[in-house]
């Protein structure tokens, strides 16, 4: 497992101030500050395209049935690799990384149970409003706000301007997922700050797990023990959790979480993207022109933040 570069500041609070890189060769900040930015965009891809594997993989398990199996397998993967240390830990720590898991479990299952109902775009483009409203009540520069609410015009813009054709109860669930992956984003950073390396998401992946073992039996029964079940389920594990989830708690570590949370909007657009290549879902022309706004919002977002970082020296470095 990677980490990152011992160059790095201490992990950037979550009020929105970005904390530029000590170099001691006097390299520029802005490849410091980028790092980041390139792992949430990396975990961004692999979830998205795990999760088109996904909604191939629900004839066979069911919604609950193909998380069951991304968990256990990711959590599974974590724990061998990380070896996470158990002792030492205070009830804080510990009642972190719970709450981190149960976050963690609860966005996959609403998300999941959202995708059995309405199309993987639109799942995306509701559950992606739960971090630009995150982006918004974290950040204390009005200019965050302005890149939210221009990402926000390309989120409903992808939905065709409204989702009143959409099953309610699964645009519901993909709203309730939003509001996961909102403390999500929160708990994977003060996760991050408090456990070395990804100890804490190999622990939090492993609450997540037991939590819907009980679910995916009920759901799903020996279904989840059919060899080519499980070895999709596998893939999607690697893909949907372990890759996006390693990326995404590194980069918590350097990103503040308004950041994080608007390159979060950029979500929809992967997931056309995913949707196209693995299920053959084609784009409009205006679902590509909020694609493009979606993505212009993001790299304004993190251009606003890559100049502030570039003029500040942190004050709690090593």
């Amino acid at each position: 497992m990677s980490t990152p570069s011992a160059t790095t500041s201490s992990s950037a609070p979550v009020s929105g101030t970005v904390h530029a890189p000590v170099s001691s060769g006097g390299a520029p900040g802005r490849i410091g500050s980028l790092g980041p930015v390139g792992l949430v965009l990396a975990g961004g891809i692999s979830v998205q395209f795990g999760g088109a594997l996904a909604v191939t993989l629900m004839p066979r398990a069911g919604a609950l049935g193909v998380v069951t199996l991304r968990l256990l397998a990711a959590a599974v993967v974590l724990l061998v690799v990380c070896r996470p240390r158990l002792r030492g830990h205070s009830r804080t720590d510990w009642g972190t990384v719970a709450v981190f898991g149960i976050a963690m479990g609860a966005m996959n299952g609403l998300f999941y149970e959202s995708v059995a109902r309405i199309p993987l775009g639109a799942a995306v483009t509701l559950e992606v409003l739960g971090p630009l409203a995150l982006s918004v009540l974290a950040s204390r520069r009005a200019v965050n706000a302005v890149w939210a609410g221009l990402a926000l015009c390309g989120v409903f813009l992808l939905g065709g301007g409204g989702f009143g054709d959409l099953d309610p109860v699964g645009a519901a669930f993909a709203l309730g997922a939003g509001a996961m992956w909102a403390a999500y984003i929160v708990f994977s950073a003060r996760t991050g700050r408090r456990f070395p390396q990804a100890d804490g998401l190999a622990l939090a992946m492993a609450v997540a797990a037991l939590l819907f073992l009980p679910l995916g039996i009920v759901s799903s029964g020996t279904r989840l023990l059919d060899p080519t079940t499980v070895a999709l389920g596998s893939a999607v594990a690697i893909l949907s959790s372990v890759l996006p989830y390693t990326l995404e708690l590194l980069a918590l570590r350097r990103l503040p979480a308004s950041t994080f949370a608007i390159l979060m909007s950029l979500e929809p657009a992967i997931a056309a993207t995913a949707g196209f290549l693995i299920l053959h879902q084609s784009l409009s022309t205006t679902q590509a022109a909020a694609i493009a706004l979606v993505i212009g919002a993001s790299m304004g977002a993190v251009r606003t933040q890559v100049g502030r970082g570039k003029a500040t020296v942190p004050v709690d470095a090593p």
